[in-house]
């Protein structure tokens, strides 16, 4: 019942590989961040759909609910931490002196 967690990471490409995909790159980025948002999203509605039937009384076991829970939030942490990260590198950039 315990899933593994994993974030869709991107792999380094040589040379010759990374200029045929240069066109497609704009469009892997937001992929990538949708697929990893879409994630976080389908944890959170599991560990509702978990606490809900366990509040409801249905069979549910208690670990599954905290393990779901627990994933769910770390998911979330994450995301967050990825999004200050984001907006630290843009503010960066935005004091540089050209």
């Amino acid at each position: 019942m315990i899933e593994q967690i994993s974030f869709p990471t991107q792999s380094i490409q040589p040379k010759n590989q990374a200029q045929s995909t240069e066109n497609s790159g704009k469009s892997s980025f937001s992929d990538m961040l949708k697929k990893s948002l879409e994630t976080v999203n389908e944890a959170q509605l599991n560990s509702d759909r978990l606490t809900n039937a366990l509040a409801a009384g249905q069979n549910v076991e208690l670990h599954d609910v905290m393990i779901a829970a627990q994933k769910a939030s770390i998911l979330l942490e994450a995301t967050v931490e990825f999004r200050n990260k984001v907006i630290e590198a843009y503010q960066e950039v935005m004091r540089m002196q050209i």
